[in-house]
């Protein structure tokens, strides 16, 4: 059986110097020829920069999405019978984390094939450490509900368990209506921190509470952002 190998991508294209391919990644990326990925086209770009370019059309892609089946993912299994080993890559930044890898990975440990992750960039954990929030306690709840309601509920919840840091994230186009919402229904007190557009030359980390960013209202637009709230 092969081996699959968690391969961690840019989290943009604009990253800075700070955001290179690990040696660990890089030397494991040429011996490879199967890579399942979230995105072929961001995959392919991204094997090209890692030193594939002039390699691309020799590999081979299998998507796995959030559209994908189960059938989809239980079929990727014979990629490994055959011992070759295999990458897996999300859109941007870690694989399996708040993405839809995660089920391929639960998958080969069911099946009894290796999986070794790979190091590199995470704008959760980057984020988190720049915040100057609790560290040592902090929960990961992914995406809240989209409808207003129900996500100012759950913004309420989150404030309620104090002193852990509660780390979120938003589909771009809804990172401004999680703000607003935030703004509306948490206490002034509460601190807040809004980690903007991680390894790109306009990377913002901030941390402020309530009270102070409402005087000032940041306009986050569709950059991908990571909010913690520590109440």
């Amino acid at each position: 059986m092969g081996v699959l190998y968690l391969i961690p991508t840019p989290l943009c294209e604009e990253a800075s110097s700070r955001d290179i391919l690990p040696e660990q990644a890089a030397a494991i990326i040429p011996t490879l020829k199967l890579f399942v990925v979230e995105n072929v086209r961001t995959a392919r770009r991204f094997l090209s920069k890692a030193g594939l370019k002039g390699q691309i059309d020799s590999l081979q892609f299998f998507v796995l999405d959030e559209h994908s089946t189960d059938r989809d993912v239980e079929a990727l299994m014979n990629l490994f019978e055959s011992g070759e080993n295999v990458g897996l890559m999300s859109e941007a930044g870690l694989p399996a984390v708040a993405d839809p890898g995660a089920r391929l990975v639960a998958l080969c440990h069911k099946k009894g094939i290796k999986v070794v992750p790979l190091i590199g960039p995470s704008s959760l954990m980057m984020t988190l450490m720049a915040s100057g929030l609790n560290g040592q306690q902090f929960t990961f709840n992914g995406y809240l509900p989209a409808k207003p309601a129900e996500r100012r509920a759950a913004l309420k919840d989150l404030e309620k368990k104090r002193g852990c840091s509660q780390i979120l994230i938003e589909t771009p186009y809804r990172n401004d209506a999680l703000m607003a919402d935030a703004l509306a229904v948490l206490s002034p007190e509460t601190l807040l921190t809004l980690g903007i557009n991680i390894t790109a030359p306009d990377e913002t980390i901030v941390t402020k509470t309530i009270a102070a960013w409402r005087k000032n209202v940041p306009e986050i637009g569709k950059r991908p952002c990571v909010f913690i709230i520590l109440g």
